[in-house]
């Protein structure tokens, strides 16, 4: 039985019966026919006119009840870009915005869940790339040593050094993995400390003297007069800092400047940079870098890159901590990234 007949039956019965119990009373008044007729005439008239009231308020309630079902059977058929027009009772537009609201989120988590399942092809798709290369390499290195065509030691030893380097950076690329998992996860454990920030840097600068030396780069640090102290999981920004750094080298050009600065923030947090006077990135590419096996070099050469999970680990560790991380840069101009930190005292 459809909502609006349920409503007029009713409707219908209770004035029936409104109807007699009147009736009886009118003929228990002791009045002449002529006054228990013109009364009687005014209670039906009354309650045919309540009737078809009754029959014509319903109709909106009716027509909203509609749209809903129709809009609802849109839903199932998969279609969530639907909407109800807000009309008719306050309880009847309170049950039109959830159902919009119902459908709005609906359409939200589909969408993420179809963005979830190209960025899941995606990563399979590189994982298996990045697998492949250095697994073939090692094939191919190790069974030419098994077939014995390598007489000389000093081949000898640079095959066996080609099989150690693939082989660890493989185990660099499992590890990313299986670091970048528990952070999407959220089963990382965070436990912060107090930690100096002007002994992360020098302690981390001082591992890459080398690397300095090799491309001839001069390094600058600026901080304030204090060492400011963060709170941290020490080991982390370690790895935040190192993978910036490591970049920041790789694209400096040989005998250029790298700037390091330290920025005491006034939202408790303290934002750490690092700015080379590379080629630069361009706007697009700066909004793609964060995001997982993203390489600005397209033929995804390692010379010039790694496996392209280093940045989005590190935005991920940045993240558990509070903080924020970007990147600033103009074309031909050199690139600044940065990342903030909360600032010990500040949280004290």
């Amino acid at each position: 039985m459809k909502l609006r007949t349920y409503l007029l039956i009713a409707n219908a019965v209770s004035i029936f019966f409104l109807l007699i119990f009147l009736l009886i009373s009118y003929n228990k008044m002791l009045l002449d026919i002529k006054q228990f007729v013109w009364i009687s005439t005014i209670t039906v008239a009354v309650g045919l006119l309540s009737f078809l009231l009754h029959f014509l308020m319903i109709r909106p309630l009716e027509k909203s009840m509609k749209q809903i079902v129709e809009e609802s059977k849109k839903i199932a058929l998969g279609n969530y870009q639907v909407q109800v027009p807000v009309v008719g009772p306050n309880e009847f537009k309170k049950m039109a915005n959830q159902f919009n609201e119902m459908s709005v989120n609906l359409e939200e988590s589909f969408n993420r869940l179809r963005e979830s399942e190209a960025s899941r092809r995606e990563l399979i798709a590189n994982v298996s790339h990045d697998l492949r290369t250095p697994l073939a390499s090692i094939q191919s290195y190790v069974e030419a040593l098994q077939d014995g065509v390598i007489e000389d030691q000093e081949t000898f030893r640079a095959y066996l050094a080609t099989i150690q380097s693939e082989s660890i950076r493989l185990g660099h690329l499992i590890n990313d993995l299986f670091e970048l998992s528990r952070l999407d996860a959220g089963v990382e454990l965070f436990q912060p400390e107090n930690y100096p920030l002007e002994d992360l840097i020098v302690e981390k600068l001082q591992s890459f003297a080398l690397q300095f030396d090799k491309k001839k780069l001069q390094v600058s640090v600026n901080m304030p007069d204090y060492s400011p102290i963060v709170r941290i999981m020490p080991f982390k920004i370690k790895r935040v800092f190192v993978n910036l750094l490591e970049n920041a080298i790789r694209y400096a050009p040989e005998e250029s400047k790298i700037e390091i600065a330290i920025v005491p923030n006034q939202n408790q947090f303290v934002e750490v940079s690092i700015s080379d006077q590379g080629e630069g990135i361009g706007e697009f590419e700066q909004t793609q870098l964060f995001e997982r096996f993203y390489r600005t070099d397209k033929s995804r050469n390692r010379n010039s890159g790694g496996a392209g999970l280093g940045l989005a680990i590190a935005k991920s560790m940045i993240e558990l901590h509070g903080g924020r991380v970007g990147v600033e840069s103009i074309k031909g101009q050199g690139s600044r990234f940065w990342f903030t930190l909360p600032n010990a005292h500040a949280i004290d």
